[in-house]
């Protein structure tokens, strides 16, 4: 007979000489003997002779049961060193509390136990199959599981392969219109800097050919301005004579007053005058062409930015005063919403919002593209987007996706509620927010409805389906939909 390890030695020493079982809640007798509590006060029951030791049948004192916490911690050693060691032997595993294979497995508790398990009363009531049987069972059904996953992930791959292979394509179509655009500019600058070359050159030689005429004639008027005071004054000096002098020579006198008369300068000529005014007609042409096709380019802009948001179906949106929290205030319309700082004697029906400052819209859309504006103010202390139908109305919420919110929010800075929050480092925070949502793509977007700037995309896949409805956060800033 093979010699005992020290290990089942141990083990011997760990069991309760009257049940066989480690020992459970071990105490000592005066004797030195160790057993179960339960153990030796069952063997004591009904005895009406004095106490006596089950093992060395020593008389005791009942009273005298001592417990043994050191045996307890050495039967935790001993339970753990038996479990590694069964463990380290291979097999289907050791059960924890009674130390024994694990070859069963209870359908109704979906967990392994050994044969001790299955006689004990948590389970001897239950249906029991072998392990192996139960794992093969198992092993079908998480693999026929696998099978739908795989396809599924199969099909993901798929759609995520053909958005890539899409969004190359795409990119490579922007980049070429980007090219195309950049070049075409670059020749229309050309063409512009060329004409504008053009131009102010022949206006250059307009303006030496001005100049030289007005020099010619400026020194011929001077010229004859000189000689003609010069005669006048030789006249009037001669009409100062006496009459035998002045008339001496009086016809070459009157000869020379004929020849002094004035002669004009030289005129701008006509050919000269229309090439001025040609000057003219060809700017204004450039700048009749410039301006239609900066109305041209200007017309076709817009008309893209129709295609792009011109989807999008106005919503009439309206406060929902059921879901409204008690401290915000509607107008009779429910077009508007401020906070009013003051508990209002409202019913606390499931609807409304009771403990953040949120108010819904009453209406709901499940399919197709709508859009709202809302004004804000440009002040801070607010959120606004859409929610839910199911969104949580009782205590705190999240205001994130996770907590079935999409939304852009003004507090200490401008953010997108998303999951982490988005800071958005805008040069000015809007005055009025347009929200637009695509239920069948699942996207939401925030425009600025007064320059039509994009703020902030939820991006498609964002918002499950189901009915989705307007939500407003207000705490310092009134809001106010926009008709």
């Amino acid at each position: 007979m093979a010699a005992e390890s020290p290990l089942e030695s141990l083990q011997e020493e760990a069991t309760c000489p009257v049940c066989l079982e480690y020992f459970t809640e071990p105490v000592t007798l005066e004797c030195g003997h160790n057993f179960c509590r339960a153990c030796i006060s069952q063997s004591w029951e009904g005895s009406d002779t004095a106490a006596s030791c089950p093992q060395c049948r020593e008389t005791v004192q009942q009273r005298n049961l001592r417990p043994n916490r050191q045996l307890t911690n050495i039967l935790e050693l001993v339970k753990r060193l038996s479990l590694q060691a069964k463990r380290g032997a291979g097999g289907d595993g050791v059960c924890e509390r009674h130390q024994e294979a694990l070859k069963l497995f209870c359908e109704e508790d979906q967990t392994p136990i050994c044969v001790v398990c299955d006689r004990s009363r948590a389970h001897r009531a239950h249906r029991v199959v072998p392990i192996q049987e139960a794992a093969q069972e198992y092993k079908e059904r998480v693999r026929a599981h696998l099978k739908t996953l795989r396809e599924e992930r199969e099909k993901l791959l798929g759609l995520k392969a053909t958005g890539e292979g899409n969004c190359r394509e795409y990119l490579k179509q922007t980049q070429t219109e980007r090219q195309k655009i950049v070049s075409e500019f670059q020749q229309l600058q050309q063409f512009l800097e060329e004409q504008e070359r053009l131009l102010l050159a022949q206006l250059g030689k307009l303006d030496e050919e001005i100049v030289r005429i007005r020099n010619e004639n400026v020194s011929k008027l001077s010229e004859q301005i000189s000689h003609l005071s010069e005669l006048i004054s030789e006249m009037e000096g001669k009409c100062q004579k006496p009459a035998s002098e002045f008339l001496q020579d009086v016809r070459t006198t009157l000869s020379r007053c004929e020849k002094g008369k004035f002669q004009q300068p030289e005129e701008i000529s006509p050919e000269l005058e229309e090439r001025v005014s040609g000057f003219s007609q060809k700017r204004i042409v450039l700048l009749e062409t410039l301006g239609k096709f900066k109305d041209t380019l200007t017309s076709e802009l817009e008309r893209k930015r129709g295609e792009s948001f011109g989807a999008y179906r106005q919503a009439n949106v309206t406060l929902d005063s059921d879901t409204a929290h008690r401290e915000l205030f509607l107008s009779e319309d429910r077009k508007s919403v401020r906070w009013g700082n003051t508990w209002q004697r409202l019913p606390n029906n499931p609807e409304r919002f009771d403990t953040e400052l949120c108010v819904l819209g009453c209406e709901g859309f499940t399919s197709g593209r709508h859009c709202w504006e809302v004004e804000v103010e440009a002040r801070q202390y607010w959120a606004v987007g859409v929610a839910r139908e199911s969104v949580g109305r009782k205590g705190e919420i999240s205001r994130s996706p996770d907590g079935g919110i999409w939304a852009v929010e003004r507090l200490d800075q401008f953010r997108a509620l998303s999951s982490p929050v988005t800071p958005l480092p805008l040069s000015r925070v809007p005055s009025r927010i347009r929200v637009c949502l695509d239920c069948d793509r699942g996207q939401v977007t925030f425009i600025d409805a007064g320059d039509e700037a994009p703020i902030f995309t939820f991006p498609p896949g964002s918002v499950p389906g189901g009915r989705i409805r307007p939500w407003f956060w207000v705490w310092d800033t009134p809001l106010r939909l926009c008709p």
